[in-house]
């Protein structure tokens, strides 16, 4: 009977096995919440609450209806930061991980598993886990202790948690924080003067927002040589530059756009230091994590779209983040400029990419764009919600971004239902999600292969 009931787990594609791992780690987040022991004032807290912050803690959001220290106490932050970090490094890396601390064999079915999650190559994957286990507790150890510099003396010994939250918080890029102890809802407008506490919740997400595929190619091309005193020169991957000068241009681009935006407007009053502090932290913000360090329901509407289209790109692959990932946006760029200079293919630094790519390119920024018109005509139609606002919200649910302009507590039951779904489909990816619902373990061998004996198509486009 056990191998029965195992049998379809084993055979199960490992994409689809993904993605339920993430709606198993959902569920019980839910279950957990609903129940009076997670709460501050000690009561039941709704099922379609429970199940919108189970969902954005999993997915690494941040957009909750209520500001967390004040509804969850300390067992509910508990769930929630585990939640966020289950879904940060992606269930099944950590699963790997621990079996790989413990020394267990890993077999193929985990090594395909481990291979999809990451994004990593099949003869590295065992190292890719290691790295990315060790660096990532390593940066939230190292996070945490310099946010202690300034919350322990500011809370006390509860400063340490807080300063623990927050630097899981920012890692994993989900933007939730529990300073609403002293300020509720505020995030870090308060210390949006502090480099101390912005920098370094900044570098945490930018570097939980490059993906553990690029931070492995890093470590094993430039920082494992030096250490071995090796004369041979590495070089890093096609894919870890596209990250690496992609990552730079939209997080200074959207930096310099943000401080002449609101120079006048939410950055008034601010000194020059810190107006740079906050454009630089809005920026980095915007493409992950959803922590704010000024008012965004404040912001002009130009700073709005600027922001929503920095949430809609995203981090990059095999990272904390979400969006449509940067590799995905060089790619539709590239091929626009690619068309303009009248080629059939699309060329990147004098490598040529796949029609594969560029397919699956096309196919997730569609599905991201018909998903987030959808789930903005959801809230404007149940919800007294403004246009940009409402978009702002799909935007950052899909992006598993987490910022709001003060939409999230007015929602009514089916807007934080689809919002739930979009940071869910944002979190696993749309072709991720497409791809396990339609894969069929069988095939008919004898089936023909159609598209190699199909003719081709004259199709006028554009």
């Amino acid at each position: 009977m056990s191998s029965k009931i195992r049998s379809p787990l084993r055979n199960m594609p490992p994409i689809r096995l993904i993605v339920l791992s993430f709606m198993l780690v959902i569920l019980t987040g839910t279950i957990l919440l609903i129940f009076p022991f997670c709460s501050r004032n000690g009561s039941f807290t709704a099922p379609i609450d429970a199940l919108f912050v189970a969902t954005s803690a999993t997915c690494v959001t941040g957009l909750s209806p209520f500001d967390t220290w004040t509804h969850w106490n300390e067992i509910g932050q508990l769930v929630i930061i585990l939640l966020i970090q289950v879904g940060g490094l992606g269930l099944v890396t950590f699963t790997t991980g621990v079996t790989m601390l413990l020394r267990r064999k890993m077999g193929l079915k985990e090594l395909r598993l481990a291979v999809e999650n990451t994004n990593g190559e099949s003869g590295l994957i065992r190292h890719l886990i290691r790295i990315t286990l060790g660096f990532t507790f390593s940066c939230e150890l190292l996070g945490a202790f310099l946010l202690m510099i300034r919350f322990v003396p500011a809370y006390g010994p509860y400063g340490i948690w807080i300063s623990v939250f927050t630097a899981i918080s920012a890692f994993c890029n989900a933007g939730f924080d529990i300073l609403g102890l002293s300020n509720p809802g505020k995030s870090l407008i308060p210390y949006v003067s502090d480099p101390l506490v912005c920098v370094t919740v900044a570098t945490l997400l930018i570097v939980g927002g490059l993906g553990f595929v690029v931070v492995s190619d890093i470590f094993y091309t430039k920082i494992r040589p030096r250490l071995l005193h090796q004369d041979h020169v590495h070089r890093l991957s096609l894919q870890s530059k596209l990250v690496l000068y992609c990552s730079a241009a939209l997080l200074l681009v959207g930096a310099i756009l943000f401080f002449f935006l609101e120079d006048h407007n939410t950055l008034e009053g601010l000194s020059l230091g810190a107006k740079i502090n906050a454009s630089f932290f809005q920026s980095a913000s915007a493409r992950t994590a959803g922590f704010a360090s000024v008012h965004t329901a404040s912001e002009l509407d130009i700073t709005k779209i600027v922001t929503i289209l920095l949430m809609f790109i995203g981090a990059s692959p095999g990272s904390t983040g979400g969006g449509i990932k940067t590799t995905t946006f060089v790619v539709l760029l590239f091929t626009v400029i690619s068309v303009l200079h009248n080629k059939s293919y699309t060329v990147i630094q004098h490598h040529r990419v796949s029609q594969h790519i560029v397919y699956r390119s096309l196919a997730i920024c569609s599905v991201a764009l018909l998903t987030v018109i959808l789930t903005t005509c959801v809230i404007t139609f149940c919800d007294p919600i403004n246009g940009i606002d409402a978009l702002f919200e799909s935007t950052s649910a899909f992006a598993t971004v987490g910022l709001s302009a003060d939409v999230t507590s007015r929602l009514s039951f089916w807007p934080k239902l689809a919002l739930s779904f979009t940071m869910y489909l944002g979190r696993v990816g749309p072709v991720s999600l497409g791809l396990s619902m339609i894969l069929h373990k069988h095939q008919d061998k004898n089936t023909l292969r159609t598209d190699c004996i199909m003719p081709e198509a004259k199709i006028s486009v554009g």
